[in-house]
């Protein structure tokens, strides 16, 4: 097979291939929100073979196998390792058009220099090339953030998480890369859900206070978010499918609480009060902290039944749902801005054609604190690919300001992930090289460069304020 040459992949002109190789591909990465495994970062973990690395916790290509028709066995099934990597490198080819071509190749190029084209007619040579390359420490779990650069890498942790390894790596870590938890407590939250009151005892163990009340929850939290900040979090992160916002007054909320301890069923719309209420209330505690709050909107999960009870939850079979967001979205800041508790926040859309929406709405809310205070999430989940993310861009840059924006992240649960920061900056630079061009920005590469080096890591370094080694 052909080697494919990706050193202009997506760039489209000479303004963008100057901006890219000039000012963007050196600089460091900021991974604020992923799903790595801290236990993997310190305990630097050595992966078997390149299955492990490459496939392990892959939806997205996973997905892609599905859509193939390749059978269970050869994805997330019992056959060998060896076995699944052939099916996968045999999907590959038919998959041009979907960005995992693109990401598989700057993938195996950048972590173990394979500039073939991969196949079913070279998945063996392949395979052995890489396993070969395993045993280096630089494609070993702590290894690889110090070979992508990656300064900061914030991992995703629920409240009732007990952060040994975070604790572990601040004792003993490379202190290259900075990795700090991230505070996601969709648990909490989520009041309707069978486990909620095995959920509450665990929370109970690791915050050591007996929850009896509403307050007691909220103080739970409390004292959880104080642990995460001694660990170095400066961010929560939340997922929903549409975004609930119903008013209610705090002895409502406690009453649904109790309701839910007791036994009892509650309404849909009394879940809402409980979600919108408690909701605010973190946000104010963010806000004290100076931490960012992260709001995922939009995702409609676990949609198989059949495949769900199979294979658990987080195995592809996620979808975008459609929904109405403006009035919610607006509700919610505006409560926690009256009494100026509103903290930074990031708010990222599985439906596209809320970009503008989100963009105009967060504009309402911007404040002298810091520039760009509240933010356009990045092209997220479907839509982290070259139309995607041209999408987030373009809305973000019209009718708010790009060059304020904190840039991309991986999402993902994969070592393997981190050249998708290379593919978003060539992205960018692809769009500000098409306006150079066109004439719609000055051919001041400084400028124009320097905005790019800003979104490719200074915004977020400044924005989250997690310490960064000077390497």
């Amino acid at each position: 097979m052909q080697p494919w040459d990706l050193e202009n992949l997506l760039l489209n002109g000479v303004s963008a291939k100057r901006l890219y190789h000039d000012f963007a591909a050196g600089m460091p990465i900021y991974d604020y929100h992923n799903h790595l495994n801290a236990d993997d970062i310190a305990a630097n973990r050595r992966f078997r073979n390149l299955t492990e690395l490459w496939l392990e916790g892959d939806h997205y290509k996973w997905r892609a196998m599905r859509w193939l028709g390749i059978e269970e066995s050869l994805i997330t099934g019992e056959s060998d390792d060896l076995a699944k990597f052939k099916a996968w490198a045999g999907a590959v080819p038919k998959l041009a058009g979907n960005p995992l071509y693109h990401w598989s190749h700057l993938e195996l190029q950048r972590h173990f220099g394979i500039k073939e084209r991969l196949s079913g007619d070279n998945a063996e040579e392949v395979w052995h090339r890489c396993n070969e390359q395993l045993a280096d420490p630089s494609l070993h779990a702590a290894g690889i953030l110090r070979r992508f650069d990656v300064r900061v890498a914030c991992t995703t942790d629920d409240p009732a998480d007990g952060l040994e390894a975070h604790q572990k790596l601040r004792r003993t870590g490379d202190s290259y890369t900075t990795v700090a938890p991230t505070f996601r407590p969709d648990r909490a939250l989520d009041i309707q859900a069978m486990d909620f009151a095995q959920y509450i005892k665990e929370l109970e163990r690791r915050a050591g206070l007996r929850i009896e009340d509403y307050d007691d929850l909220i103080q739970a939290l409390g004292l959880r978010m104080d642990e995460f900040h001694r660990n170095g979090c400066r961010l929560s992160d939340h997922g929903f499918g549409d975004f609930p916002y119903e008013a209610a007054a705090e002895r409502e909320v406690r009453t649904i609480f109790a309701k839910v301890l007791q036994g009892e069923a509650i309404t849909a719309l009394e879940e809402r009060k409980y979600r919108t209420f408690t909701l605010l209330r973190l946000g104010e505690m963010y806000n004290v902290r100076g931490w960012a709050m992260q709001l995922h909107i939009g995702a409609i999960r676990n949609n198989n039944d059949r495949m769900t009870g199979r294979l658990g939850k987080n195995s592809g079979f996620d979808s975008i749902l459609d929904y109405h967001l403006g009035a919610a979205l607006n509700a919610f800041l505006n409560e926690l801005d009256k009494m100026n508790r509103l903290p930074k926040t990031i708010v990222y859309s599985l439906y596209p054609y809320h970009y503008e929406l989100i963009a105009t709405t967060i504009g309402n809310f911007q404040t002298g604190e810091i520039a760009g205070k509240l933010q356009l999430g990045a092209a997220w989940w479907f839509h982290d690919q070259k139309e995607g993310m041209l999408q987030q861009l373009k809305a973000l840059s019209s009718t708010g300001v790009l060059s304020t924006f904190v840039g991309m992240l991986t999402d993902s649960r994969s070592f393997m992930s981190f050249p998708r920061h290379e593919y978003f900056r060539r992205v960018l630079c692809r769009l500000l090289g098409e306006w150079i061009d066109e004439g719609e920005l000055p051919a001041d590469y400084d400028y124009i460069g320097e905005m790019v080096q800003d979104i490719c890591f200074h915004n977020a370094q400044r924005y989250f304020g997690i310490p960064v080694s000077e390497a």
